[in-house]
């Protein structure tokens, strides 16, 4: 299955999710119900039979206790998804999980957020923060509701236990579960649990407030009332695991598929299910919160005491054979005695000074081929030894300088502002000027440092810089996020000229960060093409204007490109017809299209581009740049 398969599949595991929690309701509503009737005397049980029993049966009573459920569950399950916000940094912080900032001078650190940036570059994502959970067993989890706002937690028992082949199994494995759609699953999960487990809290609530009450009369009942809720919370919390574990098993298992696919060696991420069979602690979690995203985890964060019917994961030999079918079955792997290198990227950077063409030439020559048979469509959302090996070059390409902006709060704001500057000296300085009165103290000193060392960035570092630094401009607080959103938009409408780089970067980190910043909410649509005509047409004459094909008109581009839209009905726009605040909400809604119907769309792009036989490397990272903006993380189109 490619990516758009998958995303659609999330959805219909949604769909079944929702069903069954409404079984796993209409079930709380009957014991619920039976328990009121007969703690509160509504039928006689002296002279109970099935004929009596409905004919004391009281219908309204059914119906008012029944919405009471409903109201209690629902209210306990949107609150607890409310309450986390999408956000993967609730879901750690809830894990009381440390922040990973660059290293921190630990090479067993510094080798995660290798491997994680690695990942992120190579698969087109914007790179998620990294998150240490201090606990000795192997685990780690991919939490949020998007690529936007996912994070990555590992524990420490991951990154000191693994082999990096073994730690880049385990990554490729959450980040499967990021761009297959699970993380959104997994947070309705959690909810659902939270909600359905309500009813047991006020059983409790009603044993310890009536429990010292002086009222005798009314102590009985109220007791026998609380134990009820109890039981039925808690029973129903049984229930709702049981629809955790269905419905998580098989998306392991697709997980781990995924992973050998990323990386090309089964060996790393078979080796990671093997270090944790042979280690004394497994993957088990000592996390009193461990058991709210047990099914989020890589492995079994909790022992069940209970059978394997609440087990969230397949066993570890189930899993191990679907990768290795001729597994000894013998957890025996080779003791990882050495610490990691402490490799940096930034430290080769500044030895590869005179080889910055070499990303650019690998993706102008890759783009080309990969744009004209459509073979990209197959490359979104998934990853291969080419585009990792390109994400390593490119990290080992890039100047210490830049790679330690990227990762620096302030630096990170003064980066992208660096990126949009003019090139022309006067207007340069007017906005540097701007900048010097606007920015918050420091960002200005280090925005000029940037500009006295570098004349221009390389074009093939731009997305990969602008990939690092959405990691690192979620730690702004949302005061500092505005104002840097502020003077972004400023610098860039500085000189009344349409510079379509500058408004691509800036549309892409608003895009991402405005849900981070509850600016805006993760959109997820079923539109079809029809519904999106007009946005079709803007944003296809865009990148036939852009474009400027050579030998070839305009016109006959775009009536090529729109072969593939299932027949719409739409022309070419003029070019001073496109404002790019009507691209901008032509974007936003083609990002809400069902997702069986995006390769058509990105095909039709594709074919806008490549008409003339030519795609510059200027071209390639337009038409990832729309594809992110579409909600299809683009990688690197090499080959």
């Amino acid at each position: 299955m490619n990516f758009f398969e998958l995303q659609a599949r999330a959805r219909q595991s949604t769909t079944r999710l929702v069903v069954l929690f409404m079984l796993a309701v209409f079930t709380l509503i009957i014991l619920t119900n039976l328990l009121v009737m007969f703690v509160f005397g509504f039928v006689n049980l002296q002279y109970l039979t099935v004929e009596s029993f409905f004919q004391q049966f009281d219908w309204n009573l059914f119906l008012m206790v029944g919405v009471g459920v409903i109201a209690i569950v629902v209210f306990g399950s949107l609150y607890k998804i409310s309450s986390l916000g999408g956000s993967g940094e609730k879901i750690a912080e809830m894990m009381g999980a440390e922040l990973i900032i660059n290293g921190s001078g630990d090479v067993y650190k510094q080798r995660v957020l290798n491997v994680v940036e690695e990942m992120a570059i190579a698969s087109g994502t914007p790179v998620p923060p990294v998150y240490l959970l201090h606990e000795d067993g192997i685990n780690a989890f991919a939490a949020g509701d998007s690529p936007s706002n996912a994070v990555i937690g590992v524990t420490r028992g991951a990154i000191e236990k693994l082999s990096r082949d073994e730690l880049q199994g385990v990554i490729a494995h959450e980040f499967s579960h990021i761009l297959n759609g699970d993380m959104n699953l997994n947070l309705q999960l959690i909810g659902i649990l939270h909600g359905i487990m309500v009813l047991g809290l006020i059983g409790e609530y009603l044993l310890r407030s009536d429990g010292r009450s002086r009222n005798s009369k009314n102590v009985g009942g109220a007791v026998m009332l609380g134990l009820g809720l109890m039981a039925i919370g808690y029973g129903g919390t049984l229930f709702g695991n049981l629809i955790k574990a269905s419905v998580n098993r098989q998306r392991e298992y697709l997980a781990d598929a995924s992973a050998v696919q990323f990386t090309r060696n089964p060996g790393g991420i078979a080796g990671a299910l093997k270090r944790i069979g042979s280690d004394a602690i497994g993957s088990t979690l000592q996390n009193p919160n461990g058991a709210e995203i047990s099914h989020a985890l890589f492995g079994d964060g909790i022992r069940h005491t209970m059978t394997s019917l609440l087990a969230t994961h397949p066993p570890l030999e189930k899993r191990i054979r679907q990768i290795e079918p001729n597994w000894n079955g013998k957890f025996d792997v080779r003791p990882v005695s050495e610490p990691p290198v402490a490799m940096t990227y930034s430290a080769q950077g500044s030895q590869q000074q005179g080889q910055h063409h070499t990303a650019a030439a690998e993706l102008m020559a890759g783009a080309a081929t990969m744009m004209k048979n459509g073979a990209f469509v197959d490359r979104i959302g998934q990853l291969n030894d080419a585009q990792i090996n390109y994400a390593h070059q490119v990290l080992s390409e890039l100047p210490a300088e830049l790679k330690q902006a990227a990762h620096d709060p302030f630096a990170a704001r003064a980066l992208i502002y660096f990126m949009v500057l003019d090139n022309a000296p006067a207007m340069r300085q007017q906005q540097l000027q701007h900048l010097a009165t606007a920015a918050d103290d420091g960002v200005y000193a280090e925005t000029v440092k940037l500009t006295e060392k570098f004349a221009k960035l390389e074009l093939a570092h731009r997305l990969p810089l602008l990939d690092i630094a959405l990691s690192t401009l979620r730690q702004l607080s949302k005061r500092q996020y505005l104002l840097f959103k502020k003077n972004l938009k400023t610098l860039v409408a500085m000189d009344n000229k349409i510079h379509l780089f500058d408004w691509t970067l800036q549309k892409i980190l608003f895009h991402h960060l405005d849900i981070v910043y509850a600016e805006k909410k993760q959109l997820s649509g079923q539109l079809k093409l029809a519904q999106t005509q007009q946005a079709c047409a803007v944003v296809l004459s865009l990148l036939v204007h852009a474009g400027k094909p050579q030998g070839v008109s305009k016109a006959h581009v775009f009536e090529a490109a729109k072969e593939n839209l299932a027949g719409l009905d739409i022309a070419l726009l003029p070019a001073d017809a496109l404002k790019l605040k009507n691209v901008s909400a032509s974007l936003d809604q083609l990002a809400q299209l069902a997702p069986l119907t995006k390769p058509l769309l990105l095909k039709a792009f594709a074919k806008a581009i490549i008409a003339d036989q030519q795609v510059s490397p200027a071209e390639a990272e337009l038409f990832r740049a729309i594809a992110d903006l579409v909600d299809c993380p683009m990688p690197p189109l090499v080959v």
